[in-house]
């Protein structure tokens, strides 16, 4: 169980910010899905947290898992558990995460990232609270209440076939979209100031002295892709330096430098018309148009290039390299066969 004290607190107070605090925690008094929609660096780790403390089951169990950070089979062990001899390496039986979330809350983050495999048994569980262990053959039940979390677009994801609808759906039963950093401007400052104030204190420093104008303009000028995360890093990186810069123990950043590897001995790649060996030999850059050459042919040795520098990258494993174009596996089989790539990749992995 993760306890209230090990949550960072929630900081900020932009309209946005608060629209959307206001929104979560009418959202947690309920008992049904919810899914947490943001850029990366948003807090929808700590906006989970939110809905399940506020909600009735705050001292029932919490629980976490990474979708993104498993393999297929490591996350369908994980969330469901396995029984011992289910597969080589499970010695014991194992609970999964859905028995120890058992009255609680599960938070699903990354969830985009799981196999369609996976998201068939997560739907029977929103649908009838019922799963197997890996191995097993009892039908085991619980009571979860599901969260999940993802920056990408789920009915595009749905649309390219990466997403069951039937579960979007389900989970889709309130939605609450995280506003980015660059929407809740007058919260750069309050926030690199928390940060700052807590760097000082983890280096045993007397006092933060603050930002410089010309400091606090860059910060607010940025466009913070990363969102708090971003701030927060960028923030501890240049309180750590000002204060290494000082040798006193008050600390005033004069500067901000938002990128660590800017330097004037930074290595430059190379300039080259390859960009990478495979099987088939040099891949040459995306070309340019050619004069004289019709269009359907200039079209369809751009579709070549895209198709063997996708296939090379991941390892001629053509589900993958399928997914790196946005393309399902049908359309990739396809497009080999029409451009005669296809006999080569059926020696290699297809799915």
């Amino acid at each position: 169980m993760l306890h209230t004290r090990t949550l960072p607190p929630l900081i900020g107070q932009a309209p946005e910010f608060l629209m959307t605090l206001e929104r979560i925690s009418r959202s947690a008094g309920l008992g049904r899905p919810l899914l947490i929609i943001g850029e990366r660096g948003t807090g929808k780790e700590l906006m989970a947290a939110r809905v399940h403390f506020l909600s009735p089951r705050w001292s029932a169990d919490y629980v976490t898992v990474n979708c993104a950070a498993l393999s297929e089979t490591l996350l369908e062990s994980e969330l469901f558990g396995h029984e011992a001899g289910a597969f080589t390496g499970a010695t014991k039986q194992y609970l999964g995460r859905f028995e120890r979330a058992d009255g609680g809350t599960l938070f699903l983050d990354e969830i985009a990232s799981a196999s369609l495999r996976v998201q068939e048994k997560i739907l029977r569980v929103v649908e009838y609270g019922e799963f197997e262990r890996l191995g097993g053959v009892e039908t085991l039940t619980c009571d979860v209440r599901i969260l999940g979390a993802t920056n990408l677009d789920l009915q595009q994801q749905v649309l390219a076939g990466r997403f069951r609808a039937d579960l979007l759906d389900r989970l889709a039963f309130d939605v609450v979209t995280l506003p980015p950093l660059r929407a809740r401007w007058e919260d750069i400052p309050i926030l690199a100031q928390h940060f700052a104030l807590a760097m000082v204190r983890e280096l045993g420093l007397e006092s933060f002295e603050g930002f410089s104008m010309s400091a606090m303009q860059v910060m607010m000028k940025y466009s913070w892709p990363g969102n708090v995360r971003e701030l927060k890093n960028v923030v501890e990186r240049n309180v750590h330096h000002a204060a290494a810069q000082s040798g006193s123990g008050n600390v005033w950043v004069d500067e901000i430098n938002l990128d660590p590897f800017a330097s004037p001995w930074r290595p430059v790649a190379p300039a080259s018309s390859i960009t990478k060996v495979s099987d088939e030999g040099l891949l040459p850059r995306l070309p340019e148009p050619e004069a004289g050459r019709s269009f359907a042919g200039q079209v369809g040795r751009f579709e070549r290039i895209l198709l063997r520098q996708a296939m090379s990258n991941n390892q001629q494993h053509m589900g993958r390299a399928a997914r790196s174009l946005d393309l399902s596996y049908d359309q990739m089989r396809h497009y080999l066969g029409k451009h005669a790539l296809l006999a080569k990749s059926n020696k290699q992995k297809l799915v």
